[in-house]
Order: C-alpha cells, then sequence, then structure tokens
C-alpha cells in the first residue's frame, strides 16, 4: 500500500528505542539504524510541532507489574542491566516531547497514551521502534482499534528476525493502516506541512 497522507495532527509514537532494546542484535535493520531515522522523522515533526511521544517500557526492580501467565517462550531471565530503559540519547533532551512507560508490548494498555494524543487533537500516528512484531505490532493494533489513522515508517522498524519484521510489514500493517519509508513520511510531511 502506498502512503496517501498524513491528517493535520499527526504525532510521531518511538517505540522502545532505549539503550537496552537498541542494541540488541535487530534484522533487517540494526538499531543504530532505526534510531538515526527515528531521530530524523523526531526532529522533522518537532519542528513542525507536531506531537513526538518516546515510548519506553520499564518494569520494577522485583518485576512485580510484568504481565502474568503461562507462556511458551519465556523473556529474559534475570534482571535488566542499570539504564537499559533509559530512552536512547539521539532522541532524549527535548523538553516538549510526550513521555509514556509500559509495562505491556503495546503502548496503549495501562497507559495515557490515548488521553495524550486526544487531548492534543491528534488523528494519526506514524510508528517507528523496535521490535516490529512486538511493541510496534501491539501499538499498532490497538491504535487502529481508537480510531487513529495508522502509518508504519518501515525502514524505521526492525525485529529479532527478520520473518518476523517481514510477516508484520507485508501482512499485518497494510490491514491497519498505510505503510512508506522515512524518506517517503519525510517528504510528505514537508509537502502537507510546510
Amino acid at each position: 500500500m502506498a502512503l496517501t497522507a498524513l491528517d493535520a495532527r499527526t504525532a510521531l509514537v518511538v517505540i522502545d528505542l532505549q539503550r537496552g532494546i537498541a542494541a540488541a542484535p535487530t534484522q533487517p535493520y540494526g538499531g543504530p539504524e532505526v534510531v538515526a531515522r527515528a531521530a530524523e522523522l523526531a526532529d522533522a515533526f518537532r519542528a513542525r510541532d507536531l506531537p513526538v511521544v518516546l515510548v519506553r517500557v520499564s518494569f520494577a526492580p522485583d518485576r512485580a507489574d510484568r504481565v502474568p501467565g503461562r507462556t511458551e517462550q519465556q523473556g529474559p531471565g534475570g534482571g535488566y542491566p542499570e539504564g537499559w530503559d533509559v530512552i536512547v540519547d539521539e532522541l532524549s533532551g527535548h523538553p516538549g516531547d510526550i513521555h509514556v512507560t509500559k509495562h505491556n508490548w503495546g503502548a496503549f494498555h495501562g497507559t495515557d497514551l490515548d488521553v495524550q494524543l486526544r487531548r492534543r487533537g491528534v488523528t494519526q500516528i506514524v510508528l517507528t521502534g523496535i521490535a516490529t512484531s512486538i511493541g510496534v505490532e501491539s501499538t499498532a493494533r490497538a491504535a487502529y482499534e481508537h480510531g487513529y489513522h495508522v502509518t508504519v515508517a518501515a525502514d524505521a522498524v526492525a525485529d529479532i528476525t527478520p520473518e518476523a519484521h517481514a510477516n508484520s510489514v507485508e501482512r499485518i500493517f497494510p490491514r491497519l493502516g498505510e505503510t512508506g519509508t522515512a524518506q517517503e513520511i519525510l517528504r510528505l510531511l514537508a509537502e502537507t506541512h510546510g
């Protein structure tokens, strides 16, 4: 699907680009590539006074706030290293950004993301981040269910495996909205928002 439009009140929502996640090996793009493209998008959104939302996942030291339930595949065991949940330097330090901390895969459940977006009149979100099939896809699904127009910067998301990334980009995201490259989004942003 081709990228067709950006609404007047579009927000950039950056998923889990934090030190511990952006440093992990990802496919088909490495963390530094995803971070660089997300930072370029964030700068363009900020220059046009459009909201930038930095979402991070974090847990209490005792991990009591993790989602319970039996799963066949377990997440990382043990604790997390100090600073793993800090937003990467390339995206941090902008006082006007909205910060959301989640304890689930998706950025809507159990957070004030929807309230923050609606108070600003946002009708569309552009998503970027890691991992494509987990945090990004979960957030895209919830955004669609909440009535937002959804756009995914397909070259500014990455996953643990290329198969998981491809499944989301090729099969899931086209059913939830539109996809485009970071450059296509930047070009459309310049055309429609000056």
